[in-house]
């Protein structure tokens, strides 16, 4: 018997707990051996439940408990969920966690904990819930090197633009729709900010290029600004917005970044829709690699820490090339080392437009208004020419 601690009973602690009860036959014959959740961390009181007998509020009793060989981690956050995951990594126990914060923040100094103490530190579970990302990208990306990655990584803000595409809904009505389904927290800031996918595509970076890439490095726009005006004139020009986790690899150094994004209707990236989450990676032997699912959710997100859990179970020693290296100083471009093709909406004439853009495709003019789509330029160069038009809208164009 393999017996495990879970760290927080939420909607992913519970489902853990629930999830490896109703899977136990199937578990036990890919294991060979049977998996017991023998203590369940949290502070409050669960007298009604089925598993109370398992519950626990001190995490020495785990730590100290030497039959406890994997803790899964599901609490959140980067205070005691740090403070868990290093005592039980010292303790020599291997640690499997869904919490894109801390793997975000402090993935390479875990990862190398682990290999002192020669457990393991895996987070399937921590981008894209129960869509399997890091392993593929780890292992059977592995003949590859990886040149780009593009994701839809945050359930709720693709959510919300769907409502708008399909809908015609406007952002605060779509937003207070998610809150009311339970797809967006009351206090939505994380997801439609694009913090939520910027800790998702550092973890993704950090994989795919081989060092940590931390969040305070990498520019984050979210789509709390996008308009129906927005969302209808893209789409009558064969392009969806979607908020896009992107990184790309420059040798020496790396794009990455999140933003709002026009996507083509040719992109497999502009079908996903609702909750749904989706990777595309490109390498330079496979070519593109498509991965999509439901990216958060009870479930799902289980699915994804307990099969870490199996393979925790399975490889108790630190598997030797798992991970990445520390960060490289100043390796993520700026925004202004950027070139970018760009949907411009302004309160201007298309001559005052195209005196700025010559080269631009003007897609809508009416009223007053003119959008148009730009060629790609620097940055640097395209934040001077905004300052001299009436910008409404200023949205990257996604080159695929």
């Amino acid at each position: 018997m393999i017996n495990v601690a879970v760290l927080g009973f939420g909607t992913v602690g519970s489902g853990v707990v629930e999830l490896i009860e109703m899977n136990q036959a199937h578990i036990t014959a890919k294991l060979e051996n049977q998996l017991n959740v023998k203590y369940i961390l949290d502070i409050r009181d669960f007298p009604d439940s089925p598993y109370k007998d398992k519950f626990v509020k001190d995490f020495s009793v785990i730590e100290n408990d030497p039959d406890i060989k994997v803790v899964a981690e599901v609490i959140g956050g980067a205070t005691f969920a740090y403070d868990y995951t290093v005592r039980a990594l010292k303790a020599g126990k291997s640690v499997v966690t869904s919490n894109k914060e801390l793997v975000a923040q402090k993935g390479y100094e875990l990862l190398q904990l682990a290999k002192e103490h020669n457990v393991n530190y895996f987070f399937e579970a921590s981008v894209g819930g129960g869509i399997p990302l890091i392993r593929p990208m780890h292992r059977c990306m592995a003949a590859n090197e990886v040149t780009e990655v593009y994701g839809i990584l945050n359930g709720t803000t693709n959510f919300i633009l769907t409502k708008m595409i399909e809908e015609n809904m406007p952002f605060a009505e779509a937003l207070k729709t998610a809150q009311e389904l339970g797809y967006a927290e009351a206090d939505p800031t994380a997801d439609v900010e694009g913090i939520d996918a910027c800790r998702k595509i550092c973890i993704l970076s950090s994989l795919a290029f081989g060092h940590h890439v931390y969040p305070k490095d990498v520019y984050a726009e979210g789509i709390s600004k996008i308009s129906l005006d927005d969302v209808a004139i893209a789409d009558e020009n064969g392009y969806a917005i979607k908020l896009i986790g992107q990184a790309e690899n420059y040798g020496s150094k790396i794009k990455a970044m999140v933003s709002p994004a026009l996507v083509p209707h040719t992109s497999l990236l502009s079908s996903v829709k609702d909750v749904f989450n989706s990777v595309l990676m490109r390498g330079n032997a496979v070519g593109d690699v498509f991965l999509c699912g439901r990216g958060a959710g009870k479930l799902p997100t289980a699915s994804a820490v307990v099969a870490d859990i199996l393979d925790a179970a399975k490889h108790f020693e630190f598997l030797k090339g798992w991970g990445w290296q520390d960060e490289v100083a100043n390796r993520v471009l700026s925004q202004e080392e950027l070139d970018f093709s760009w949907y411009l909406r302004v309160e201007n004439t298309r001559e005052e437009l195209l005196a700025q853009y010559p080269d631009a495709d003007v897609v809508f003019d009416e009223n007053g208004v003119i959008a148009a789509i730009t060629k790609v330029e620097n940055n640097g160069e395209h934040q001077k020419k905004q300052k001299n038009l009436k910008v409404l809208s200023a949205i990257r164009v996604l080159q695929l």
